[in-house]
Order: C-alpha cells, then structure tokens, then sequence
C-alpha cells in the first residue's frame, strides 16, 4: 500500500497495491500494523455502506464532541469526488479543503482523522461508499455546513442545477469558525 500526504496534515490517499490477471484482481484494503504506521493508532468500531445515483451529493457533516469520528472511506462501485475541510480551529489550513476521486477503477482509500467536515458527490450513474468509523454515531451531535459555502470554494466537479441533495443538507449554515473545535477537542472521546 501507498500512502500518500496532502497538502493537509493528517488527510492521507491510500492506494493500495492491485494484483490481477485474466481472472480479476486481488489487493489488500487495510493492514491494520502498515496503517498505524503511517497515520497513527485506530480501533474502528462500525462500518457504514451506501448506495447513491449520480448527482447526489452528501455533505458536508462531522459530528461534535465527543462523538466525532475519524473515517476511512472507500468507492467498490462507481466513483465519487470525497472532500474533507479541516476545521480544527487552532488549525493552520482551518477552512481549507482537500477533494480527492475515489473510484472502483483507483481502489483508493481516504483517511480523514476526528476534525474534518466530510462529504462527497457521485458522478456515476451509481456509486455505493463504505466507510469504517473509529466511533459510534449519535443523532443529536450532528453538525454541517453548507456544501457551496464561498469562503471555501469546493470544487464538487460538477454543476449545482445536476446536484440532488436532502433537504436537511439545503439549508446548513456557513462556515463560522466559533462554532467548531480544536484538535485536541475533536479526539477526545465519550
């Protein structure tokens, strides 16, 4: 497996090393000894799937404390542009943002540590996302903002009027860097 930095600390892109043949393929998704190696120690406590249709876009949502969670995210079927914002607020990139495309083509994995707004778009005609989680989901530690806010500037490859998203995802406030935390807020834990 490649790991491979971005221009964020800590948000890595793994692409993992594929064997085929006329057969098909073989490649490992996750060591857990080579990845703590290369971003730290993790106990993933649930795995999430989804299954989505192009234009739809998730995001962007992080959980507060201390129901934050780190994610590894992946696309077996289809393909997706993933973007993570960092929004650690004693965080020298806090606001800015790293997209990268996942697809079942690159097998490429995303790595977005507890601090990170996290969403993403399918430009497939369908796409299913698998993500491990390093902690439980709690409904009333929700927290978003808005896909399209200005002060960052994501570029979701692909125009608003193709874009579906929920109703809840619509009306998510901007960035405001009060309402968040700092790194050692977003890995403490319950």
């Amino acid at each position: 497996m490649n790991f491979i930095k971005t221009e964020i600390e800590g948000l890595l892109i793994i692409e993992p090393k594929v064997l085929g043949d006329s057969r098909g393929y073989f490649c490992e998704t996750f060591k857990k000894e080579l990845f703590e190696q290369n971003a730290g120690q993790v106990n993933f406590l649930q795995e999430n799937e989804s299954m989505s249709s192009y234009g739809v876009l998730r995001g962007l949502h992080i959980q507060r404390p201390p129901y934050t969670q780190a994610k590894l995210v992946s696309v077996p079927l289809g393909k997706v542009i993933d973007v993570a914002v960092d929004v650690r607020t004693d965080s020298p990139t806090f606001g800015k943002y790293v997209a990268v495309e996942l697809s079942e083509d690159n097998k490429r994995r995303f790595w977005i540590p507890r601090g990170f707004l996290h969403g993403f778009v399918v430009l497939s005609e369908k796409a299913i996302f698998q993500y491990k989680v390093d902690n439980v989901y709690n409904k009333e530690s929700e927290q978003g903002i808005i896909f399209s806010d200005p002060s960052i500037g994501v570029d979701w490859k692909l125009p608003k009027e193709k874009m579906l998203l929920s109703d809840k995802d619509l009306v998510l406030p901007q960035l405001k860097k009060e309402n968040f935390y700092t790194t050692e807020q977003y890995k403490s834990n319950k």
